[in-house]
């Protein structure tokens, strides 16, 4: 039967074994006509679960990720990251300043906004949220993101010092080998960072195992900087992993959701031999928080195309 290695995003999660299990349960909730039982329907699945690399501890508050509060639960992954970044502190100064100013900051170590009154009215369209809790998720966002493409060796516990590209490619290609054995076809879906990981894994790390179809939500891929980072393997005419991604790849964004929202669309930018081959589909959320991983999971779109590529 089919196999489902999911890997999460940015933020403090829950334990492995946890995380795995509210994500299975989102699939096999919202609309009776579309729920997909993984266990019922005889597919394994997995988790590539990374948080533990950049994050102090696991988030003891398993049920805010199951919050029908979109709030709740933001405000429970992006409420303990750590040691945070600056723009000072990057490896690359002008490549943080330049995505921070990107996302509309100038620094994600500010207190308090500053723009326009035009650009205001842009952050909260973008960023509907009380501002500190903007400025949290854009702080763990920066942080992580910086921290995975430049390989920043990373202290989240005493005693326990991980080089966080190293680490994480380590982490992904050992579960994609074990759920290449447990089942076929075998999908790949991820969420925010995880986008990101599972892309630069099966595009630059040769001994990563190939996969048949990779799904990506709420994908950060379309930003220029994160693309810079992904070079030289990575090219706008040929970008698609097509020696590791033997089918698919499906890329499923809301317009509104912020960490895809600069570049939603993935198809033009992953090439394939100059010809567009990804499946971008715009499937809205609702709510303040688009970012929001039960949210895509209960999408219709979403499912019937997991279906599909899992041959239920």
């Amino acid at each position: 039967m089919a196999h489902v290695t999911m890997i999460h995003g940015i933020g403090q999660k829950p334990e492995e074994a946890a995380l795995l299990a509210v994500w299975r349960r989102a699939l096999a909730g919202g609309p009776q006509e579309t729920r997909i039982d993984l266990g019922a329907k005889g597919v394994s699945s997995s988790m590539v679960y990374w948080a533990d690399v950049l994050y102090p501890a696991p988030d003891p508050n398993v049920a805010a990720h199951e919050s029908t509060d979109e709030l709740e639960t933001l405000k429970s992954d992006v409420g303990h990251i750590g040691h945070a970044i600056t723009v000072n502190g990057a490896a690359d100064p002008e490549w943080l300043a330049r995505l921070a100013g990107r996302l509309l900051l100038e620094d994600p170590a500010l207190d308090e906004p500053e723009y326009s009154v035009g650009s205001a009215s842009r952050v909260e369209e973008r960023f509907p949220l009380p501002w500190a809790l903007k400025q949290r998720f854009l702080a763990a966002f920066l942080r992580d993101v910086h921290h995975y493409l430049f390989n920043v060796s990373w202290t989240p516990r005493a005693g326990e010092t991980y080089q966080v590209q190293h680490e994480i490619r380590r982490r992904f290609v050992e579960k994609i080998a074990a759920g290449a054995e447990r089942g076929r076809p075998h999908v790949v879906v991820s969420h925010s960072m995880g986008t990101v990981i599972a892309y630069d894994c099966l595009m630059r790390v040769p001994a990563c195992p190939t996969i048949d179809a990779l799904v990506t939500l709420g994908s950060p891929l379309g930003i220029d900087e994160v693309q810079d980072k992904l070079t030289p393997e990575w090219t706008r005419s040929d970008g698609f992993p097509a020696q590791k991604i033997e089918g698919d790849w499906v890329n499923i964004f809301d317009r509104l959701d912020v960490v895809a929202a600069l570049d939603p669309e993935l198809a033009n930018d992953f090439r394939r031999g100059g010809l567009d081959v990804i499946r971008d589909i715009h499937e809205p959320n609702n709510g303040l928080w688009r970012h929001n991983l039960r949210k895509y999971f209960e999408g219709q779109l979403f499912r019937t195309e997991l279906r599909r590529l899992l041959k239920l």
